[in-house]
């Protein structure tokens, strides 16, 4: 995500960000709502409610975190009624958030922004640099795991998808085989190369797998040497395209490992619950 586009998100939903006299800050659901993109508050309420029980199931407080409020609005009449509006932590945001399609800009942003306790921009492009590496490696193993499968329908042999994927490397590190780029990072012999590749080249190596997905469907192919042949010309493509734009994979350096940064991600997440006060007694502020 581009930082212009940080940048204003940031700057959006923290104007409609409020807080409580005792300190405690919060979003109105209405709110919350449409900055998000829901357009109908019908279906906003369902991705509430399961909010709600992904609160209760992480041990917190329902009420501790949504507060239902009444909220008066404008009749084209003039006159108003009351509708039903929330009280959101940043936690109860956070919840809300991950309910939400992460393809969707303004959702992946939220799924980050709630999870951090500061506004500091930094910070929170930092925190949306780690998701996305998270979901990129997480997609690459969704893809590797179809290309096996498919390998395996099409070759019988469940040796052949580490033979193509390390054809694959080779070809896309220029002539630097996986066990070469594993020395060549630091990677331990028991840990997958993709561990501890940059987002940028595990990106690389999902589209370039991706298309060997596709073809080997498409045109039929059925033995080790033929599937291996579009792997390599498909991971060359994408080689090019990294190098006309001045990448060169095997000289980008290594990144923590995936596993650590998803266990320190998933502990700032359980933190977030138990770090806000509660808005039990703030319903009529």
């Amino acid at each position: 995500m581009k930082q212009d586009i940080i940048s204003g998100l940031t700057q959006t939903f923290e104007d409609y960000a409020n807080k409580t006299d005792s300190g405690i800050e919060f979003w109105l659901a209405r709110d919350l709502q449409h900055l998000l993109g829901y357009s109908k508050w019908d279906n906003f309420l369902k991705v509430i409610h399961k909010a709600k029980t992904s609160c209760e199931a992480s041990g917190n407080d329902i009420d501790d975190h949504f507060a239902e409020v009444g909220k008066m609005v404008n009749l084209g009449s003039g006159s108003q009624r009351e509708v039903q509006d929330f009280m959101l932590t940043r936690y109860a945001c956070y919840l809300i958030a991950q309910n939400g399609d992460p393809k969707k800009e303004a959702i992946a942003f939220a799924q980050n922004y709630f999870a951090v306790q500061t506004r500091k921009l930094e910070i929170i492009e930092q925190r949306i640099k780690d998701w996305e590496r998270l979901q990129a490696r997480s997609k690459l193993s969704l893809s590797e795991k179809e290309l096996s499968t498919l390998i395996f329908e099409k070759t019988g042999s469940d040796r052949n998808f580490a033979l193509i994927r390390s054809k694959g490397d080779t070809a896309l590190f220029g002539g630097n085989s996986t066990k070469q780029m594993k020395k060549r990072l630091g990677v331990p012999d028991n840990r997958p190369l993709a561990d501890f590749l940059p987002t940028i080249t595990i990106k690389a190596k999902d589209f370039a797998t991706e298309i060997t997905i596709f073809n080997t469907k498409e045109k039929g192919l059925s033995s080790e040497r033929s599937i291996s042949a579009e792997h390599i010309t498909n991971n060359r493509s994408v080689r090019k395209i990294l190098l006309d734009r001045e990448i060169v994979p095997e000289n980008l350096p290594p990144e923590e490992d995936i596993k650590k940064l998803e266990r320190r991600v998933k502990s700032e997440e359980k933190k977030l619950g138990k770090s806000q006060g509660s808005l039990k007694d703030n319903k009529d502020e």
